[in-house]
């Protein structure tokens, strides 16, 4: 019972928060069930409810999507998600580890981690950072920002919060910048489950219908909520949300606590 009403409430909450940022659920989701599965399992059970919630949410606000923004900035980020892969196979040959303590605790990070994390702070600051002068991405910035977040997204999963530092940028209104990430995340949920398919046992996924169903429900209950109120977000508290979102998700990486 425990299991199941720790999971209902991160997968509620978790949902909402990401309708707006455009990430988080999967950083928040996979350690509640890292509590109670082992990792493989866990890693195909967040990401099995990922890709349905992202359905869910396309379904919810889908139309606003930009379409040339998700086809400049997906494919990228679809094909550039193989190579961060293939990437992350070889550091796990050669991991590169920094131990050390942070106010007597032992913590451990990685070279990858503070780069992403580095990014992420990059992000944020300008985004929050009030200027005249910020100029629109061109396509270029849009395939770059694909192969970036793409990349580092196969390396270390958190492709979601780079993509969002891209996208706010772009000037849309916050139901297209909502639409365009949920469509582009989903290019990559399904590149990820088809490597899942061979790799994780998603097969074992029956055993715990009950508590995939109760995470899936209370997703769902989240991102409608979360559909509501986006009408009475402005575009700017919006992007201030975003910076927030990305500088947490960026000082974690850092210190090794995600």
């Amino acid at each position: 019972m425990l299991e199941i009403l720790l999971v209902i409430a991160v997968a509620a909450g978790a949902s909402l928060l990401t309708f707006f940022s455009g990430f988080g659920l999967g950083t928040m989701l996979l350690p509640v069930f890292l509590l109670f599965f082992p990792v493989d399992l866990a890693i195909a059970m967040t990401a099995v409810i990922h890709f349905l919630n992202n359905i869910f949410k396309t379904g919810l606000i889908g139309g606003h999507a930009v379409r040339d923004v998700v086809l400049k900035f997906g494919i990228p980020a679809f094909l550039f998600a193989f190579l961060g892969a293939k990437v992350l196979a070889y550091l796990a040959s050669f991991p590169i580890r920094i131990p050390y303590k942070l106010f007597g605790f032992p913590l451990t990070t990685t070279l990858v981690n503070v780069v992403i994390g580095l990014l992420l702070l990059i992000f944020a600051i300008v985004e929050i950072v009030p200027s005249k002068n910020k100029k629109p991405i061109k396509d270029i910035g849009l395939a770059i920002g694909g192969a970036v977040s793409g990349f580092f997204g196969g390396v270390s999963g958190h492709q979601g919060a780079l993509r969002s530092g891209f996208l706010i940028r772009l000037g849309l209104s916050k139901e297209a910048f909502v639409a365009t990430g949920i469509l582009i995340s989903l290019f990559v949920d399904i590149s990820r489950l088809g490597v899942y398919w061979t790799n994780l046992p998603l097969s074992e996924l029956g055993d715990h219908k009950w508590t995939l169903l109760a995470a899936l429900l209370a997703a769902f209950t989240g991102a409608i909520i979360g559909r509501r109120m986006l009408k009475k977000v402005t575009l700017r508290v919006l992007q201030y949300f975003v910076a927030a979102g990305i500088s947490v998700i960026g000082v974690l990486l850092i210190i090794g606590a995600i």
